[in-house]
């Protein structure tokens, strides 16, 4: 699941914030960001059973984390787009998921 939250700081920079990334779409995500001109804020792991346990590195057996990483770029636009474009790919690798169980 994907949630996004896209606000405004001192009319500068406009951030987007991704939660519970797929481990394997991680660094796709990362390599379209640059590409479009937006730089990685912030990139946390985040127990699903402590809510207190939150690393900004990869921990030695990532079983059991969330990936949240937090975009910003100058325009709102390049983040529009990065959004668009992982929420096709999700939305994609859903249904062939489904085709496959068929």
């Amino acid at each position: 699941m994907i949630t996004d939250k896209t606000y405004n700081q001192n009319d500068q920079y406009f951030f987007t914030e991704f939660k519970n990334i797929s481990k394997e779409l991680l660094p796709w995500l990362e390599n379209l960001a640059w590409e479009y001109r937006c730089r990685i804020e912030k990139k946390e792991w985040k127990s699903k059973y402590n809510n207190y346990v939150i690393y900004d590195y990869e921990p030695f057996c990532s079983d059991g984390f969330e990936i949240n990483i937090t975009l910003a770029s100058r325009q709102g636009e390049y983040l529009n787009f990065v959004r668009y474009l992982y929420e096709n790919k999700v939305r994609t690798i859903g249904y062939l998921k489904t085709c496959l169980a068929l």
